[in-house]
This record gives structure tokens, sequence and C-alpha cells, in this order.
């Protein structure tokens, strides 16, 4: 069992910068592959950013030089670094868990608004 919570979404203007955390409790925290997903209003959730238990990232074209992704395993805790915002990244973004047999765990998830 693993349970996800993240934290750090908020309110900011375009171009600027947030940090999203994601705390995973449970054990198996530094063989999952880790993720994070975004749903803004009236569309379908899509992958943001996915990175490998041995720290290989994927990003979605869409936020590709803007988005960083790490991983502390001492803290079990996945960082998604965003910069130069815009209002299309106005999401919830959720953190998502997958165990090596491919069980998939989300988090409630943080809001993001970008907006003048």
């Amino acid at each position: 069992q693993v349970e996800l919570v993240e934290s750090g979404g908020g309110l900011v203007q375009p171009g600027g910068s947030l940090r999203l955390s994601c705390a995973a409790s449970g054990s198996g925290f530094s063989r999952n592959d880790m993720g994070w997903y975004r749903q803004a209003p009236g569309k379908n959730r899509e992958l943001v950013v996915m990175i490998t238990s041995s720290g290989f990232a994927n990003y979605a074209n869409s936020v590709k030089g803007r988005f960083t992704i790490s991983r502390d395993y001492a803290r079990n805790t996945v960082f998604l670094e965003m910069n130069n915002l815009k209002p299309e990244d106005t999401a919830y973004y959720y953190c998502k868990s997958t165990t090596e047999n491919g069980v998939p765990y989300w988090g409630k998830g943080t809001p993001v608004t970008v907006s003048s």
C-alpha cells in the first residue's frame, strides 16, 4: 500500500514558478516509477512527466525545458519544479506511483492556477 500526499500548489502569475512536492508513505518507493499528471477543467488527465526508479525522466513536450522532476530517496519524496508558468498550465496536479508489479497509486492532487 502506498499513500501519496501532494503539496505546493497555488496561484502564480504568468512567468512565475512553483515547486510541487509528493510525499510517499509505504514500502517500495525506491523501486517505484513516479509521475506527475494534470487535469484541467473539462479535459482529460494527461501525463506531465514520469521518472523511473533508476532516475530516467520522460517529459511531455508542452513542459520540456520549463519543468524538472527530481526524487529524494531519503525523504521518499518527488518534486516538480515548474518555471516560466503559462495560463495553459492551470490544472489540478496529481502524483502517481507505480509499483514493480504495475499497481498504480494516486494522490488527491494539488491545484495550480496561473493567472494575472
